[in-house]
């Protein structure tokens, strides 16, 4: 009994080896006769499996393969590049006949030559499925019988394929356009700069950054007063610390380990924000009224810095306060006979280059004076006629009689000495807050002619310029007729454009009649005055009338620009626009080349360069005619 159940047992243990060595034999033997093929023409031999066939479409529609040429039947060909400096994961070009395995190939997208391959691979298969009948019979039926039915599925899938060739056409058609678009792109951006995609991706997280923070602070808006009090501490604790870790960065390369972190901690608290307010009506509501609040805000900042900077331009430094007073100790210490300015037989000599400056400025005058005298050929010729008001004067006098300005020769006169000025009451009446406008040194510049009876021409600077070159070619310059010259103001798309109706009441019957708004406007600061021809034509009068008419109705804005114009409206002649460079106190935009061409730059506007508001790149040019060196610009605390 014993031997037996030993012998049946050996005889199961034969027949399992058997039954596996029988099943396992085909597969090895199929593979192994694959193998033997690998180095076979493409175009003779098929490699792949059924699996290769039943994705088939899906490596169509991805465009990873290329289509060969069967008959009159030819496809656009395509190319597919990765990412860097390497080759095409397809080539164009057709696959050579020593291609291995790992390298890639054409595979036949055509239903004829797909059942060749078939045909063949089932001739393949029978081969080797005749060669299993040696171990088993009832394996080589059944491995018949499968392979039989993966025949008729591929026949029959191929089959259908043939008699639907135009719906699979359009969507092959329609997956290679897309992929050959995509491709050219690609290639189009990798050509340009291989560099500049990976540096686009990663600055796409600080915009990330940005927009997590705005949509944080939007959800923390939604949450009611008392409610779900966790989620609000969580998303404000979240805003804090990205706040922190992100800082002030603009690029992906500065972002720290720890900023990328909150960014995804800050995501999933984003996500469940989302979850709890779903409703994209009210975020949309909330979101507008962000906006629209921040609008205010921006705009009521604006008007707030606009403000202080133009207090700031109607307020006097208290290192020039000092300044003034320190002068004015020193001059008062003088003796009678040494507060007297030298060359006094000049003031009045009418072939000499005389120049106005209506100041109360110490400061100002001198960068001004110093910068004339500095770039002038004959500044023995020079006669500079500084006039302020009584409460300067001291302070004025006292500056150039211990700076004096070489051979050129200086007049300090107080506008409190004209006595034939009785006007003040009308000077004063301008309705404007900004002491620039309602000075009466500001108006001064339209009684040249009485101030200075004795002179032919005259140059007007104002006390914020600085002179750059040589003025001495203005006396040379045929005025023909005219009373101003002047440099034009009436180019658009230039920082210094005017236009008459910006400052003048074209409203008003009077104006509209008399002066026509398109007429070309002309700019203060840098002018020669004929003074012949402006008293022969009585300017001075028309500026009274037209003072007068401005006092009794809104006629023009205050100051003494509009008034200008319609005083010496066609009494002026424009000169080169190299002579007067103009928006440097308001205009920081002013081209360097036009600077260093010009013969005057001008800081017209509330930046003056002595301010704490000027423009900073503009400030060298006034900064190199003042005196920083001396003891009392020191003692007062102004400094370069």
């Amino acid at each position: 009994m014993r031997f037996f159940r030993r012998f049946n047992k050996q005889r199961i243990f034969i027949i399992l080896c058997l039954i596996v060595v029988s099943v396992n034999t085909p597969s090895l033997l199929l593979s192994s006769h694959r193998l033997r093929h690998l180095g076979y023409d493409a175009s003779k031999e098929f490699v792949g499996d059924l699996a290769i066939l039943k994705h088939k479409i899906e490596v169509q529609a991805l465009s990873a393969v290329q289509q060969e040429e069967v008959g009159s039947l030819k496809e656009p060909i395509l190319d597919v590049y990765r990412d860097g400096n390497q080759t095409s994961a397809v080539s164009l070009d057709t696959i050579d006949k020593n291609d291995t395995l790992g390298q890639p190939k054409n595979v036949s997208l055509v239903g004829n030559d797909v059942t060749t391959h078939d045909a063949k691979k089932e001739s393949l298969v029978t081969t080797h499925d005749a060669t299993v009948t040696t171990h088993d019979a009832k394996n080589e039926s059944s491995v018949t019988t499968h392979d039989a039915k993966n025949e008729s599925s591929v026949t029959t899938h191929d089959a259908k394929k043939e008699s639907q060739p135009s719906l699979q056409e359009k969507t092959l058609a329609t997956a290679r356009e897309k992929a050959l678009e995509k491709s050219r792109l690609k290639e189009i951006q990798h050509g340009q700069n291989v560099q500049s995609h990976p540096r686009r991706v990663l600055d796409e997280r600080v915009k990330e950054i940005k927009d997590q923070l705005i949509r944080a602070k939007a959800y923390l808006n939604f949450v009611p007063a008392g409610g779900n009090s966790n989620f609000m501490k969580e998303i404000k604790l979240r805003i804090k610390e990205l706040e922190r870790a992100a800082g002030d960065v603009s690029k992906d390369s500065d972002l720290s380990r720890r900023a990328i972190q909150k960014m995804k901690a800050m995501r999933s608290t984003l996500s469940k924000a989302s979850k709890m307010f779903p409703e994209c009506s009210a975020m949309v509501k909330k979101l507008r009224a962000m906006t629209y609040n921040a609008e205010e805000q921006l705009r009521s900042h604006k008007n707030q810095a606009s403000f202080l900077v133009n207090l700031a331009g109607r307020t006097t430094p208290k290192g020039l306060h000092c300044l003034s007073m320190r002068l004015t100790t020193e001059y008062f210490a003088l003796q009678p006979e040494e507060q007297e300015l030298p060359n006094q037989h000049k003031f009045q000599n009418p072939d000499l280059h005389h120049f106005a400056v209506f100041s109360d400025n110490v400061l100002a005058c001198s960068a001004v004076v110093n910068s004339t005298v500095s770039t002038s050929t004959a500044p023995e010729k020079i006669v500079f006629h500084i006039v302020t008001d009584s409460l300067n004067l001291p302070a004025m006098t006292m500056w150039f009689l211990l700076n004096p300005p070489g051979k050129a020769t200086i007049q300090i006169q107080s506008i409190d000495s004209f006595d034939w000025l009785s006007n003040k009451d009308i000077l004063q009446n301008q309705e404007s807050l900004d002491p620039r406008y309602t000075s009466p040194l500001n108006h001064l510049r339209f009684y040249l002619p009485d101030i200075f009876p004795s002179l032919n021409k005259i140059v007007l600077l104002d006390h914020d310029v600085v002179v750059k070159r040589d003025l001495s070619g203005l006396w040379r310059i045929n005025m023909k007729g005219k009373v101003n010259g002047a440099v034009e103001t009436c180019l658009e798309g230039d920082p210094s454009f005017r236009q008459m109706d910006m400052l003048i009441n074209f409203t008003d019957p009077m104006v509209a009649t008399k002066f026509d708004m398109k007429s070309c406007t002309w700019a203060f600061g840098m002018n020669i005055f004929d003074l012949q021809d402006w008293r022969k034509r009585n300017l001075t009068g028309l500026y009274h009338k037209y003072l007068k008419l401005g006092s009794n109705r809104p006629l023009m804005k205050a100051g003494t620009l509009p008034i200008g114009w319609m005083t010496f409206y066609k009494h002026t002649r424009a000169i080169d626009r190299r002579w007067h460079v103009l928006g440097l106190g308001y205009d920081s935009g002013v081209k360097l080349s036009e600077i260093e061409q010009a013969a005057v730059i001008h800081y017209d506007g509330v930046m003056k360069p002595w301010l704490e508001v000027g423009i900073q790149k503009f400030k060298p040019y006034w900064k190199k005619h003042v005196r920083y060196e001396h003891p009392f610009v020191q003692r007062c605390n102004i400094h370069d």
